[in-house]
């Protein structure tokens, strides 16, 4: 029962194509063929009746995606007329070639239809084939033959309609992995220019009254960093608005930018020896990176400097971002005015991490300081993809 009820309410395919010009020219060239062939067969006893029926089933063709049901219904039922009323005046029915494109109709209705339609339609298509078989007289062989036909067609169709579902499916995880991906990168470049701007309004309102010139300084940095903000989050939405466009991926050019005099003071060690690099990794280390230093300006208390080390060797790379201030995080959410919620935080820079099969590492620093480490393995990609 529960596997009936099951498939009486899968939906239809998504995506059923509607009439269009494909159907007018495979119609118009069935309805020319047929016409060839009603001149050219002398066997056929009905010869209009017999053409008309099947122009008639031929008419329907382009509806048998959207409405599978009724035109199996319609080809169906009047093939079969004919064929009895062709039987009850003792003439052996013949049918012409050109109806063989009717195999169209068991496969949309499978390919497309609703658990409802298909339950509905496949017993039609059964008595068309029993009906046919009594009628011409056709015994065991017949039959057989006709429900083998029938069955592989079904079973084309119900192949297709899986395979589409299944690259359905890879295509919405797909999309999702890229949203989630853009919410990490949004949330690292947000989070990480708006501390810049927290810690630098903050030392702007200490020093206002005794160095006005320090404090325009401070002002100078708030700026530029809203400014680095604002065009970071107008390419990040870019990606969303426009799939087809390709930012370039941040790499170890944008790591070395992220020297900052302070305070704290942001010092950055890239040897010359460590690229290139695949692109995946180059940005996966900048953001690990760039996540590190903002959680080191949120919540290293005392803090007078931040070192971002990397270091390259046979087959990893290796990622430290160490700050010499109180090795104690806040054991309670910051107040709202202080600093944002830690968002993806260690969880985004384990899962970049994660996804390129490396491991990363977060914890006090002996007596006084955090450590956040990462290591990466470096796999050999093509030049292309490679990022200096």
């Amino acid at each position: 029962m529960r596997t009936l009820a099951a498939a009486l309410a899968r939906p239809p395919a998504p995506g059923a194509p509607p009439p269009g010009r494909r159907d007018g020219l495979l119609v118009a060239a069935a309805v020319g063929a047929t016409v060839v062939e009603t001149a050219a067969r002398p066997d056929l006893t009905w010869p209009l009746v017999t053409a008309l029926v099947t122009l008639a089933g031929l008419a329907a063709l382009p509806w048998r995606r959207t409405h599978p049901v009724p035109v199996v219904a319609w080809v169906v039922g009047t093939g079969s007329a004919v064929e009895l009323a062709q039987a009850a005046a003792g003439i052996v029915p013949a049918g012409l070639y050109t109806a063989g494109i009717g195999v169209l109709v068991p496969y949309a209705l499978f390919r497309w239809g609703s658990g409802r339609a298909t339950l509905a339609g496949a017993p039609m298509l059964a008595a068309g084939i029993a009906v046919s078989v009594v009628v011409h007289g056709g015994g065991t062989s017949d039959a057989v033959g006709g429900t083998v036909v029938l069955v592989l067609t079904a079973m084309l169709g119900e192949m297709v309609r899986q395979r589409s579902a299944a690259r359905t499916r890879e295509l919405d995880q797909a999309r999702m992995r890229e949203r989630e991906a853009i919410a990490r990168d949004l949330h690292d470049t947000v989070a990480h220019h708006l501390s810049a701007v927290a810690v630098r309004a903050q030392a702007g309102l200490i020093s206002a009254e005794a160095n006005p010139a320090a404090a325009g300084d401070a002002l100078r940095v708030v700026e530029a960093e809203a400014r680095r903000a604002l065009a970071e989050m107008r390419a990040l939405v870019g990606v969303l608005r426009d799939e087809t466009s390709r930012h370039p991926a941040p790499g170890l050019t944008e790591l070395r930018a992220l020297s900052d005099p302070g305070p704290p003071e942001v010092r950055v060690h890239v040897p010359a020896d460590v690229g290139p690099l695949p692109g995946a990794t180059a940005a996966a280390l900048f953001r690990i990176a760039q996540e590190a230093v903002t959680n080191a300006r949120r919540h290293a208390r005392s803090a007078t400097g931040i070192t971002v080390t990397v270091e390259r060797g046979v087959a990893t790379l290796a990622l430290q971002v160490r700050d010499d201030g109180s090795p104690t995080r806040p054991s309670r959410a910051p107040e709202p005015e202080a600093t944002p919620s830690a968002g993806f935080g260690l969880t985004g820079m384990s899962e970049r991490a994660a996804s390129l099969g490396g491991t990363l590492e977060a914890g006090p620093d002996g007596d006084r300081g955090w450590l956040v480490r990462a290591v990466l393995p470096v796999a050999a990609r093509p030049v292309s993809e490679e990022v200096r």
